[in-house]
């Protein structure tokens, strides 16, 4: 199910692969996006399976490409609009979807965490350092980040017009396809902003594209979803 884990500093991070699911046709494994048109009753039941795996309810977003955040206590009764969420309860773990955007999780020792989704829109709407503002509010004092796989900078073309957009808010976002045109690496955007908080990264390899054991838009239209997924441990 996990294609990487780890257990540090009191929480537990981890990101999903398409291996260990029931889903079939494009979204064959352990897809969990219920938006994708896959059989609702498949996703439920990936679904289950992940919760089982981290042995507590998952709090999922309705993921917007925005920069809200939302913090809750507990399990809410419905997902919150937003890409970022924040939590200091150890009765839930918080979880991102993706297929090529970038899924960040971040803790502190005094035991705030955060799942967040950083696409190109949310990275340059500032969703992160909003992120990071929202734990601070909740008594986190360092912070660390764990960055996973998303689509590379070699797979992500855009017209240079959005290029140019990226580049204006972050310079090491703008960067060239594997056939010399336009691109944008949105997680070397997001690292260079986690740097400038001050905020130690660990940067999971892999483009979504390239890998098999991923869902990816880029790749494939219509196609799953994996997760990032973040917990409080004791």
């Amino acid at each position: 199910m996990f294609i990487w884990e780890q257990t540090r500093g009191g929480a537990r991070r981890a990101f999903t692969g398409r291996p260990g699911g029931v889903s079939r046709g494009p979204w064959s494994g352990l897809n969990l996006g219920l938006h994708v048109e896959d059989d609702p009753a498949a996703v439920h039941d990936n679904r289950r399976r992940l919760r089982a795996a981290v042995g507590r309810p998952v709090v999922w977003m309705a993921q917007c490409h925005g920069a809200e955040v939302a913090t809750v206590d507990g399990l809410p009764a419905e997902a919150p609009r937003c890409d970022a969420v924040v939590t200091a309860s150890d009765e839930v773990a918080l979880a991102v979807l993706v297929a090529d955007c970038v899924p960040v999780l971040l803790a502190s020792p005094e035991g705030v965490v955060a799942a967040v989704h950083a696409g190109r829109p949310g990275m340059l709407a500032g969703v992160v350092p909003r992120a990071l503002e929202a734990m601070r509010d909740l008594g986190a004092g360092a912070v660390d980040a764990v960055v996973g796989p998303s689509v590379c900078g070699r797979c992500y073309e855009v017209p240079a017009s959005m290029r140019a957009d990226a580049a204006r808010v972050e310079p090491v976002s703008a960067t060239v396809s594997w056939t010399g045109t336009p691109a944008i690496d949105v997680a070397a955007g997001v690292v260079a902003q986690l740097d400038r908080l001050g905020v130690p990264v660990t940067w999971v390899a892999g483009c979504t594209r390239e890998r098999e054991d991923l869902y990816s838009y880029r790749a494939s239209r219509t196609t799953g979803r994996f997760a990032g997924v973040v917990t409080r441990v004791s």
